[in-house]
């Protein structure tokens, strides 16, 4: 098995750089690892002080290690923070990322690149966020005698850890130190195999998330376009989204804020030709009459999180595609979450606040209207928003949870 994950490495490193040829994602994965070496080594040329690397796959895992990352550098504000990204997605835009010393892509897993990125990165603590397991890089870790933690993980009984022929995937468990799990059936996954070495925190997001909504950061254009109307705020919108969504928005009921979750020129330009109400771009929104505009097009990265808190709804993008995007951003203000009905099952929060009577998936535009016309009725309303206001405080305490642990490995060597 160790033999068929080295081909199967190598394999994804070749197939990489030919579509990179003709595919501008893949372009910039293998391109932007092209000098890593160097690059690294220049970066921590001469460094002294202490280190703790934190690795994530791409944005959203990054949005859960970040509260961890900040507690660490006001817990140990000598320390250097590496971090990496194997996604293009999450290493473009948070490469300047001001809470950490360091941003690079992480090399592809081999038992060559491990052994050099931890011996010219030397960090006292390794952090991993969620599905992030690697051969070579956690084997090293341990040979090096150290820590490595994986936080905000969740476990199902489908991944290959717990598979009959699964010898080699939990091979990879053995080299982690602690695991931070989200729920209990994690822990109990974890037990079924002989890992002990488990503590439920939760998911650090609702910390990151409690946080943005308590700072109130107003949003002049938001607010402006707002005024007293009411307004359905829709995030990181898929085609397939946007296919149930526009003709609730063609009816021109309400005002909404829209984030497209690709947001080039062209799926820009081809979302308002699809409008039969007046939108403007959050962009060139500077002299718009906003009493006059019913949709306003988020045009740029970062604001989406704080927006949520001018809307009396949210409908979240994904789940009629690859996944559904990040929920609590929008439930930490208290409003009612609408998502697609497809694949939103493995996301405990969204599990969770469907039982509970905060989130409501859809199938279509009539479901769609269905739920929106139930949301309506002042005591579902009420009842929803509550339900998600009151997941949100009821989840939060993960970072500090783990922070005790780094505090506990990072305290023995000052």
């Amino acid at each position: 098995m160790k033999v068929l994950y080295n081909i199967s490495i190598f394999f994804l490193g070749l197939g990489l750089r030919l579509l990179s040829l003709f595919n501008a994602k893949a372009r910039e994965f293998v391109v932007g690892r092209r000098d890593i070496f160097k690059e690294l080594s220049s970066a921590l040329n001469g460094n002294t002080e202490p280190l703790v690397w934190v690795h994530c796959a791409s944005l959203g895992e990054f949005e859960q290690g970040r509260p961890v990352i900040e507690a660490l550098r006001s817990d140990f504000p000598e320390h250097q923070i590496l971090l990496t990204f194997f996604s293009p997605s999450g290493y473009l835009v948070r490469k300047n990322y001001a809470h950490a010393s360091y941003v690079f892509y992480l090399p592809l897993d081999t038992a060559r690149s491990a052994r050099r990125f931890i011996e010219i990165a030397k960090p006292r603590l390794a952090i991993f966020v969620k599905y992030e397991f690697w051969f070579h890089y956690s084997r090293m870790l341990k040979k090096k005698k150290i820590p490595l933690i994986s936080i905000s993980s969740i476990f199902r009984k489908e991944q290959y850890f717990f598979r009959k022929t699964g010898s080699f995937n939990r091979r990879i468990l053995k080299h982690v130190t602690h695991f931070f799990v989200q729920n209990q059936e994690s822990v109990d996954l974890l037990r079924s195999i002989n890992f002990y070495n488990a503590t439920i925190s939760g998911d650090t997001r609702f910390d990151r998330v409690k946080e943005i909504a308590d700072r109130r950061d107003e949003n002049e254009i938001a607010r402006t376009f707002k005024g007293n109307e009411k307004v359905f705020v829709i995030g990181s919108a898929w085609q397939e989204d946007l296919q149930v969504l526009l003709p609730f928005i063609n009816e021109g009921k309400l005002k909404f804020i829209i984030a497209p979750h690709e947001i080039h020129s062209g799926q820009i330009q081809e979302l308002q030709r699809s409008l039969q109400v007046k939108s403007v771009l959050y962009s060139q929104s500077a002299n718009t009459d906003m009493d006059d505009t019913d949709v306003l097009i988020i045009d740029n990265v970062g604001l989406l999180s704080k927006l949520y808190r001018y809307g009396e709804f949210a409908y979240i993008g994904g789940a009629f595609g690859k996944g559904l995007h990040n929920i609590l951003e929008a439930a930490c203000y208290g409003i009612p979450v609408m998502f697609g009905n497809k694949h939103f099952q493995k996301f405990q929060e969204a599990v969770d606040l469907i039982n509970r009577g905060g989130a409501f998936p859809v199938a279509d535009y009539p479901d769609l209207k269905k739920k929106y016309e139930m949301l309506n009725i002042p005591e579902t309303f009420m009842h929803a928003c509550q339900v998600c206001r009151q997941y949100v405080e009821e989840n939060t305490g993960a970072t500090e949870k783990i922070m005790r642990y780094c505090r506990q490995i990072l305290n023995k060597h000052s």
